[in-house]
């Protein structure tokens, strides 16, 4: 009869909570995370006591890695071989570790990112410097504990003889923690371990000047002093990593970038190809070649520039668009006490003395008991020599060799151990020489006593036997840093120049708003005919800039926003071709309009402003400077009330005056500096006070008395009157007539409303756009001059059904 089997309900979040928190405790504390004390993660530390273990050593024979990787999988590590192995091959490779605890023999890797050989067919052994992390373990220096399957034991920690945390750094991620830890200079650490043993109340400042900064063994520069003062107070921080490179002059003047260190942890090949795939798709001009020189002599690639390339500009184009330079994050996590803890190098360096205090101490401790052994032994014969006669009687006269231990125990006082060591003494030992060697030896462990007794009595002494020991190993050990370290941070600034081939174009935007940027060799072929650009049925050409490849377009639009587009970003096309629609570029939104485009080569320019003007007769003047952006998505240009509209934008130089002309034919000049400049997004002040029907159709800038202003009205009558009838007044008035309305039943319209007006000093060709989709051309010699307050006269032949909607020059 079986036990009747019970139920016992479970939720399904507790049993995975508690599944899932068992598994983080073990992936942080034996997989991933180091322990602060020898800098290790498991796999790593089992796979170094197993060489030691088995002899592997740097004086003996190099070993095949399938037979280190067996034992450890065997004894220590029951996971994959591959995990092991890959831990093995890291330790063994010198562009990821700073001092590698693994002397390899055969192929592991490349900076290539090649893979190594499998275990079966490298060989490997302990390096030196590897030893002295497994120093004094076989003398109880550190616990052990059963492994997996209790058939043997392994280390807790290994005794680790200098400061392997900071030395080799650390790289690893676990379940809610991830540890990020770079390498230092061994020097440098030892330096700050012992002043910090001189002084445990240290500050960081003092400690920065032993100890600079992290020392990568691929060198390069790091930059940014700041970031590593914040690392190494609070185990988090930011540095920038930069290659080292050289500009060298070669054969006919021309120039090549050199790299000789690329920044830790990037794979050479990727680097060698991102550089060229951006000569390739000519992201940049200037690059011929790149080609990677990398052999027995180091790493080495070069970059050759063409002639007259900008080598400084394509460099730092290369540093902020590649791993050339890259961002290192410090996130220094490892294992205190068994839970995982975000240390500063102090911290680190304290649990390393405290560690290696009581490392030191365990070892003393060992030898003290040793050394008390032996020297009971020691006395025993001392004392067995000057009696020996006795001595032999007595082991004569004994029946066995336990009658005779008892006796001399009995007899002649003699303690077990002493006892036992008589009687295993070896004749030879009874020449007057041995005897004399025997009182020596007596002595020099007495004195060995009182020395081990005086460091357990003294902590004093046991810290300066630490400094000691840590000082042969940086004498042995110790290499000249790496890597350079610079306080600021170069901010990499890429001119235009760099990434694209300077050219005059033709950027041309259609009523419709299809744009294009054209070649001018394009635009000659199809006969350099401004009327024959392609253009869809009923559209026409609102705007055509000649301007160079290097400069930049605002384009503003009607709601006042505007947005920033470099010219070589605009789509190429041939001049019959229609191009794209600008929304494809930039994202204008349905109900706005593009109101004009200005191209910008420097937005420095001093004395440059950008005057708005809107329907309703607000005008606002803001310096050219307060527009410079990065930013590809609209921007506020100004602010629009509800009502109203942008209607013109100018770049100006604030020197000229400002005529304002309405629709129901008023007219106002000012002075462009009565408008005193104001912020990006302001709405501005009132340029003309019109009724509330009327709007602004023509903003004009004029400079002295000369020349005509030249008005248009729907149903096409013209005229010209001199700008001398038109006085400077303040800003903000209502203005003075400048055109005649005919009205009445018997009169013939000369129209409703003005159009456009413009101010003429020489000849122009006017294009008028009727609601018919219909365009006539005609001339501004064609139009009569006539007083300001006249009629006009008919120079576009229309019907009255048939109305003029816009007026535009034929450049």
């Amino acid at each position: 009869m079986t036990i009747p089997e019970k139920f016992l309900p479970a939720f399904l979040e507790e049993v995975v909570g508690d599944r899932f928190g068992r598994y983080s405790k073990y992936i942080i504390q034996d997989r991933a995370i180091p322990d602060v004390r020898d800098g290790l993660k498991p796999v790593q530390r089992r796979i170094l006591y197993a060489m030691y273990d088995a002899g592997n050593s740097p004086d003996k024979m190099y070993r095949k890695s399938a037979k280190t990787v067996g034992d450890v999988m065997g004894n220590y590590h029951p996971h994959g071989d591959s995990s092991i192995y890959d831990g093995m091959v890291r330790m063994a490779q010198p562009w990821k570790m700073g001092h590698m605890l693994i002397d390899g023999h055969g192929n592991w890797g490349s900076m290539d990112d090649d893979p190594p050989a499998a275990m079966r067919y490298t060989e490997a052994r302990l390096s030196e410097i590897a030893m002295e992390l497994l120093r004094d373990i076989e003398k109880r220096t550190v616990l052990f504990k059963d492994n997996f399957d209790n058939s043997t034991k392994e280390p807790v920690v290994l005794p680790s003889r200098y400061p392997n945390l900071l030395v080799n750094g650390v790289s690893g991620i676990s379940s809610g923690f991830a540890t990020e830890i770079p390498s230092h200079n061994l020097r440098e650490v030892i330096d700050a371990c012992m002043a910090l043993i001189d002084n445990p109340d240290l500050e960081l400042e003092e400690l920065m000047k032993v100890m600079r900064g992290p020392d990568f063994p691929t060198g390069g520069i790091i930059m940014g002093s700041d970031g590593i003062r914040d690392a190494f107070r609070t185990g988090k921080g930011r540095i920038y990593l930069r290659s080292r490179t050289e500009i060298e002059t070669v054969r006919g003047g021309l120039q090549q970038i050199v790299i000789t260190e690329i920044p830790f942890q990037v794979v050479k090949s990727r680097l060698v190809t991102a550089m060229e795939n951006i000569r390739l798709e000519k992201k940049i001009e200037g690059i011929s070649i790149v080609r990677d020189e990398s052999g027995r002599n180091g790493l080495r690639i070069v970059v050759e520039l063409k002639k007259e390339a900008d080598a400084q500009g394509i460099l730092a184009y290369l540093f902020k668009k590649t791993d050339l330079q890259v961002v290192y994050n410090f996130n220094m996590v490892a294992i205190v006490n068994k839970t995982p803890r975000q240390l500063g190098v102090i911290d680190i360096l304290k649990a390393y003395i405290a560690h290696q205090k009581e490392v030191v101490t365990f070892r003393t401790k060992f030898d003290l008991e040793k050394a008390v052994d032996r020297e009971e032994v020691l006395e025993g014969l001392a004392k067995a020599l000057n009696i020996l006669d006795e001595v032999i009687a007595a082991i004569k006269a004994s029946k066995n060799r336990q009658d005779a231990q008892n006796n001399l125990v009995a007899m002649f006082g003699f303690t077990e151990r002493q006892a036992d060591a008589i009687l295993i003494l070896q004749l030879y030992r009874l020449t007057n020489l041995e005897i004399h060697s025997i009182e020596k030896e007596l002595k020099e462990v007495q004195k060995a006593i009182a020395y081990l007794r005086s460091i357990l009595g003294s902590e004093k002494k046991l810290l300066s036997v630490i400094k000691t020991e840590m000082t042969e190993i940086r004498t042995k050990y110790g290499i000249d840093r790496r890597s350079d370290i610079q306080d600021q941070v170069d901010e990499l600034k890429v001119n235009l120049e760099v990434m694209v081939t300077a050219e005059d174009v033709y950027i041309s935007l259609s009523n419709e708003g299809y744009i294009k940027r054209t070649s001018k060799l394009s635009f000659t072929r199809s006969g350099g005919e401004i009327e024959k650009t392609g253009m869809k049925e009923g559209d026409y050409l609102r705007h055509l800039l000649e301007v160079s490849t290097l400069q930049k377009l605002l384009i503003f639009t009607q709601k006042g926003q505007y947005y920033m587009l470099p010219v070589h970003l605009v789509p190429e096309y041939k001049w019959k071709e229609n191009g794209t629609a600008i929304v494809n570029i930039i994202p204008v939104p349905k109900d706005d309009r593009i109101i004009n485009v200005i191209p910008i080569k420097e937005f420095t320019d001093p004395g440059k402003s950008l005057v708005f003007v809107t329907r309703k007769g607000q005008v606002k003047r803001t310096e050219l400077k307060d527009y410079a952006t990065s930013r590809s998505i609209g921007i506020v240009a100004c602010k629009v009330a509800d009502h109203d509209a942008i209607f013109e934008v100018k770049l100006s130089t604030n020197d000229e005056d400002i005529m304002l002309v309405t629709k129901q034919g008023m007219a106002i000049r000012f002075k462009e500096n009565e408008v005193n400049p104001m912020g990006r997004a302001a709405a501005g002040v009132r340029g003309i006070q019109m009724k509330d029907d009327d709007e602004v159709v023509s903003s004009e800038w004029i400079k002295g008395d000369e020349g005509e202003l030249l008005i248009v009205t729907d149903l096409g009558f013209a005229k010209r009157s001199l700008i001398l009838d038109y006085p400077i007044q303040g800003r903000g008035g209502k203005g003075i007539f400048t055109f005649e309305f005919k009205e009445g039943p018997r009169v013939k319209p000369n129209g409703a409303s003005l159009v456009k007006a413009f101010v003429v000093k020489d000849e122009l060709l006017l294009t008028a756009i009727l609601q018919s989709g219909n365009r006539l051309s005609f001339s501004s010699e064609k139009t009569p001059i006539e007083q300001r307050k006249s009629t006009g006269r008919q120079v576009i032949p229309i019907t009255k059904t048939d109305l003029i909607t816009n007026i535009m020059k034929t450049d």
